[in-house]
């Protein structure tokens, strides 16, 4: 499969349940590790519930982007949020058996359009600092730290970590 193969759509609150599942299988618990996006060594529990991914889509300007092949498939997932110029970007979530197959660089391109779309000129997201491998990813794609940090979340519905962890703040000029 190719990029050309997937289509774009939106998430509704219909959505809900499956996209709750689809993400927490994509960042924690044993079918996590079989993509190299895992957090599961950083984390226990769950990456979302469905109450905090319906709180996600009811955000001003907001919507969870999804990939999907030709059969309706969910390969992948993210959310986004244009306020004012800034685009925020969180939760990207591709199925660990389909990694590696620009899921990824396919939604992050949807994104920017999207903020672009909605008047935004730069690009910002937070990833856990001990994920060298993941900052690199999304520096290959033109994101930079921005020498920014924050507190990892506190509440067990984003997962508990196993380790003290903070997030860097990543960003992208949109041109």
């Amino acid at each position: 499969m190719t990029p050309t193969d997937f289509i774009l759509a939106t998430a509704t609150p219909a959505d809900a349940p499956c996209l709750t599942q689809f993400v927490n299988a994509a960042y924690r618990g044993e079918s996590s590790r079989q993509g190299w996006t895992t957090e599961a060594n950083l984390l226990d529990g769950q990456r979302i519930d469905e109450a905090g991914l319906l709180d996600m889509l009811a955000l001003p300007q907001a919507a969870i982007l999804l990939c999907q092949n030709a059969a309706g498939e969910l390969l992948g997932s993210f959310h986004v949020q244009a306020d004012a110029e800034r685009l925020h970007l969180s939760m990207l979530a591709v199925a660990p058996a389909g990694q590696r197959q620009g899921v990824g660089k396919f939604l992050l391109r949807a994104a920017e359009d999207y903020g672009r779309q909605h008047g935004c000129t730069v690009s910002k997201m937070t990833v856990i600092s001990v994920r060298p491998e993941l900052i690199a990813y999304y520096e290959r794609q033109g994101y930079r730290p921005t020498g920014a940090t924050k507190p990892f979340p506190t509440d067990p519905r984003f997962g508990v970590p196993k380790q003290p962890l903070e997030l860097l703040v990543l960003q992208k000029p949109l041109g």
